[in-house]
C-alpha cells in the first residue's frame, strides 16, 4: 500500500475505532496530579510545579485511545468543583501522596463525602498513592486501609502505588484506564 493510501486507510480506522474517554484527577493539593498528568501526556517531570488554580485540560493519545484528561486543583476552595467536573466521566482517578501520612484522614474524608453524591454512582475510581520513590510513603495495602477503600461498594475500585517522577507503574495506570474505555 502507498504512503497516500495507508494516511487515508488509518484516517478512516481513526473515525470508526477511536475513542474518546473524560478522566478527572482529583486529590489534596501538593498529591501530584499536575506531574502525574504532564507526564502522562509525554512531558517532563519538574519539581517545581506550581500550585493548579482551577483546572488544567491535556489529552493523552495510547494507541486508539484519546485520554481527555482534567486535573483540579486541590486546594479546599476548589473542592466544590470536583462532583460538576466527575458527572458523566469515565474514570475518577484520586491521587494522594503517599509520603504525607498526616494528610490522608482529609484525603479520605474528601473523597468519601465526593462518593456519596449519588449522580456518581457506578463511575469507576482509581486511587493512586503518588510519590512511592519517596522513603517515607506508605505502600498499597496500607493506602486501601487509610483511604478506606474496602467500604466503596457502589462502584470498581483499584488503587496503585506510582511514581510520576521516577515514571513508575504508570504503564499499568493507562492499561486500567483504557480498559475502562470498553465498558
Amino acid at each position: 500500500m502507498s504512503g497516500f493510501f495507508r494516511r487515508i486507510y488509518e484516517y478512516l480506522l481513526s473515525l470508526f475505532w477511536l475513542t474518546e474517554m473524560d478522566i478527572t484527577m482529583i486529590g489534596l493539593q501538593n498529591a501530584g496530579k499536575t506531574s502525574l498528568l504532564r507526564v502522562l501526556a509525554g512531558g517532563e517531570f519538574t519539581i517545581d510545579s506550581i500550585p493548579t488554580v482551577g483546572f488544567n485540560m491535556k489529552r493523552v493519545q495510547k494507541g486508539h485511545v484519546t485520554l481527555k484528561c482534567w486535573d483540579l486543583g486541590g486546594q479546599p476552595r476548589f473542592r466544590s468543583m470536583w462532583e460538576r467536573y466527575c458527572r458523566g466521566v469515565n474514570a475518577i482517578v484520586f491521587i494522594v501522596d503517599s509520603a504525607d501520612t498526616e494528610s490522608l484522614p482529609i484525603a479520605q474524608e474528601e473523597l468519601h463525602n465526593l462518593l456519596q453524591k449519588p449522580i456518581l454512582d457506578g463511575i469507576p475510581l482509581l486511587v493512586l498513592g503518588n510519590k512511592s520513590d519517596l522513603p517515607d510513603k506508605i505502600g498499597v495495602d496500607d493506602l486501601i486501609e487509610a483511604m478506606n477503600l474496602k467500604d466503596i461498594t457502589n462502584r470498581e475500585v483499584s488503587c496503585y502505588a506510582i511514581s510520576a517522577k521516577e515514571e513508575t507503574n504508570l504503564d499499568a495506570v493507562l492499561n486500567w484506564l483504557i480498559a475502562r474505555a470498553k465498558k
